[in-house]
């Protein structure tokens, strides 16, 4: 006699099934056998796997016939399996309709069926409906246990409230519930998360003191949280004392590590982790191989990144898209396409197929390049391989096409694509838009605007202020101000980056009283100014020569939590220093460190050492100029012109000369404008040596006419050369007649033409070498 079929066999023989599919047919095919019916156990196998694999269909079909046959009542377990199957899929919606039937049904929900619905809606964000459903619950009297205040204390720290949720915790055995390690690391996760870190160590530890220690899984969701923030240290510091409770680390907690020295830079550091756990016999997997070869790329160290992958494969792994796409990407980025297309080719031999990303990253990388024809080709051939034509597809080779300045092409490109039956989002509308808008063609751009609109593509912040931008700087500010009100229209409201651009552009064509209007009608719609309206405000009212009201301005940033920047702070100072109040502009200077906190910079110690100078204040000048390497600000070449005029106007040869050449030892090359005024200077004092020293200096420097470069003898070039720097000199109004005149016969005298290259010593100057 056969033995019977029971409900039990199916459910194993489903269990083990993979094919979802084929273990819905066994299920259906067992209730032709005689005496045979499913029960509560078969009915939920059967849901789960279902569920598992993505065939809603399919499982509400088998739930539905299970409602006909099952007690409603015991359906609960069935229930709450279908609802994390939806929730694993991020089917939200799915999963609250499950919740909600059940009532519906005469299935009476526990505080399981509460649970697993509001962690869905946690973990997808729902954070308010969450709340709802717990309100929910206390209302029809159903007492929450653990798992409902771990939830409500992942809400909590999901939502930035970890001391909400430490509070909770703490609570818990007043409401009868034991805590345990998931609730306490998903505390100290939060607590970390929102930079706590002495709380959260010590909240750990205390953790550990109770006795209570997490297992791996838990423990890996925590040093996550921690790595994802590229704190890898602490991670390794609670690693080392779950270690002494006998928590032995696995595959996730390497990869952990991994991803989070990665995202610190510390790239060295995680493959000498990678290599060290293979040493000691840990068996590692593609993730752990792909991990680190992302953060090799993204810290452009892509030929590395390879070596791994061909460890990859001699290792016995499979790379995946994964693998080759990151490599190609990275290849790409840094202008080496030949080698992107060398993975790519070994890649396809090995079996992988490109998709849309492989050709993007190739595109986009030749397009760097430069090389149109090549990546027009590449797209064409992803078409051909049969490739369906994408919107990213598109997009990426209208950008680059945009970007090279190829606007015609770009405009054909989209034609193609209705051709395909692919429709231009706004995306590639705007790219066009912005590739119009650098070249000039402002109503062309507004007509694919039009264009846009025309059909069904709405405009947003971005197209509008491209315009905006487009149309301040070809000083059509008219136009400007009419779209502003034109994208209000259309219901997006400008943002502070529309406004700057247009308050920038006002400020520019000088129009003071606009600039202040806009301000006002800025703030009045609740757009908040930012660091760069500001100094557009105050450039405005320093131009007005209203420097008092701009200073004033300083005040209302503070209020606004604003910090001035050096842009700030120059911008006043330089408003100071054209109206003539060179003690303000010196003590708003000195309050910069002092009293605004702010890091001194070059170009502000260039705006006062200019004005002194041009004040003929010079030992002010001298002194700023002595300080800047003590506040960390090298000089720069204008910084030596100005103070070098400033010597030259106050007849201080020596000092002009010595600063000269003290710019010419630091690399930079002075103007004819600054030779000749310490040739002045020099032939002024009758110094015709080292003035006929400068024009050797120049002609050693290669500071000389085209002309000199003409002369391919070198002994009739060595006499030729300073004759014609020093005409050069006179025809371009850099020296006086009297200096030519003492140079003219300077450069002919013999004795002059043995004086030696002047060369800087720690006292000044000197002469050095021979020059003849």
């Amino acid at each position: 006699m056969s033995r019977a079929l029971l409900p039990k066999h199916v459910a194993a023989v489903i269990k083990h099934q993979k094919d979802p599919i084929r273990a819905l047919e066994i299920f259906k095919s067992v209730k032709n056998e005689d005496g045979f019916k499913h029960d509560l156990f078969s009915y939920k196998c059967m849901v789960n796997k279902l569920g598992s694999h993505g065939k809603f269909e399919a499982m509400e079909c088998v739930m539905s016939e299970m409602r006909t046959d099952i007690d409603n009542s015991l359906l609960e377990g069935v229930y709450i399996g279908a609802m994390k199957s939806y929730g694993r899929r991020g089917k939200v919606q799915d999963a609250v309709y499950v919740f909600e039937r059940m009532d519906f049904y005469d299935c009476e929900r526990s505080a399981k069926a509460y649970n697993a619905i509001m962690n869905i809606l946690v973990e997808y964000g729902y954070f308010d409906q969450a709340h709802k459903v717990y309100l929910r619950m206390k209302d029809k009297k159903i007492v929450p246990d653990v798992y409902t205040y771990t939830i409500r204390i992942k809400l909590f720290c999901r939502t930035g409230r970890p001391h909400a949720a430490l509070r909770l915790l703490k609570n818990m055995p007043c409401q009868g519930c034991d805590v345990n390690a998931v609730a306490y690391c998903t505390v100290v996760g939060g607590l970390y998360e929102e930079n706590y870190g002495i709380e959260g160590s010590k909240l750990f530890s205390q953790m550990l003191s109770f006795g209570i220690c997490p297992n791996v899984t838990t423990f890996n969701k925590l040093i996550h949280t921690l790595c994802k923030k590229g704190d890898v240290e602490e991670s390794e510091r609670i690693l080392s004392k779950v270690l002494k409770r006998g928590v032995l680390p696995n595959l996730f907690t390497c990869n952990i590590f991994i991803q989070g020295f990665c995202k610190q830079g510390a790239v060295d550091q995680a493959a000498c982790l990678l290599d060290s756990v293979r040493r000691d016999g840990f068996l590692v997997d593609v993730v752990t191989y792909n991990t680190l070869i992302c953060g090799l790329c993204k810290n452009s160290r892509v030929v590395e990144a390879e070596c791994y992958l061909h460890q990859m494969v001699n290792k016995g792994f499979e790379p995946d898209e994964f693998t080759y796409n990151t490599i190609i990407h990275a290849y790409c980025k840094l202008h080496m396409v030949e080698k992107a297309e060398k993975i790519l080719k070994d890649a396809v031999f090995r079996g992988f197929i490109p998709d849309e990303f492989t050709y993007c990253s190739l595109i986009d990388g030749l397009l760097l390049d430069g090389n149109v024809e090549r990546a027009v080709a590449i797209f064409n051939n992803s078409i051909k391989r049969g490739l369906k034509p994408s919107i990213v597809l598109y997009n990426t080779l209208i950008k680059g096409l945009s970007q090279q300045g190829l606007i015609l092409q770009a405009l054909q490109l989209m034609n193609e694509m209705l051709e395909n039956n692919c429709s231009p989002d706004i995306w590639t509308y705007n790219t066009v838009i912005n590739g119009l808008c650098k070249m000039g063609c402002l109503s062309d751009a507004n007509n694919l605007l039009d264009d846009a609109m025309t059909k069904g593509c709405l405009p947003d912040i971005f197209t509008f202020n491209t315009l905006i931008d487009g149309y301040c700087k070809q000083m059509k500010l008219g136009d400007a101000i009419e779209l502003l009100a034109k994208m209000m229209d259309h219901g997006i409201t400008p943002d502070v980056i529309t406004y700057n651009t247009v308050l920038n552009g006002l400020c520019k064509a000088g129009k003071f009283e606009a600039v202040m209007e806009t301000f006002e009608t800025m703030v009045a719609k609740g757009c908040d100014p930012n660091i760069i309206t500001y100094n557009i405000l105050i450039e405005n009212l320093c131009k007005a020569q209203k420097v008092k009201e701009a200073h004033n301005l300083l005040k209302q940033m503070k209020e606004m939590g604003l910090t001035p920047d050096t842009v700030t702070f120059g911008t006043l100072i330089n408003g100071y220093c054209r109206k003539g109040d060179l003690d303000e502009a010196y003590q708003l200077f000195r309050k910069m460190d002092q009293q605004y906190r702010s890091s001194l910079a070059t170009g502000t110690y260039n705006i006062l050492i200019n004005a002194f100078s041009e004040k003929q204040n010079i030992d002010i000048a001298e002194k700023l100029f002595h300080e800047m390497g003590g506040k960390g600000c090298t000089p720069d070449s204008y910084t030596y012109r100005v103070l070098i005029d400033g010597f030259c106007k106050t007849g201080n040869g020596d000092a002009g000369y010595s600063y000269l050449l003290q710019k010419i030892e630091k690399g930079f090359i002075p103007s004819l404008t600054t030779f000749g005024r310490v040739i002045n200077c020099l032939c002024i004092e009758n110094r015709v040596r080292d003035a006929v020293g400068l024009v050797y200096l120049m002609v050693q420097k290669g500071i000389v006419p085209e002309a000199v470069d003409m002369i391919f003898e070198a002994d009739k070039k060595e006499i030729a050369a300073p004759k014609i720097v020093v005409e050069d000199l006179l025809k371009k109004s850099c020296i006086t007649y009297y200096a030519y005149e003492l140079l003219y016969d300077g450069v002919r005298d013999k004795k002059l033409q043995r004086k030696r290259l002047p060369v800087r010593n720690s006292d000044g100057f000197r002469k050095s070498s021979s020059v003849a």
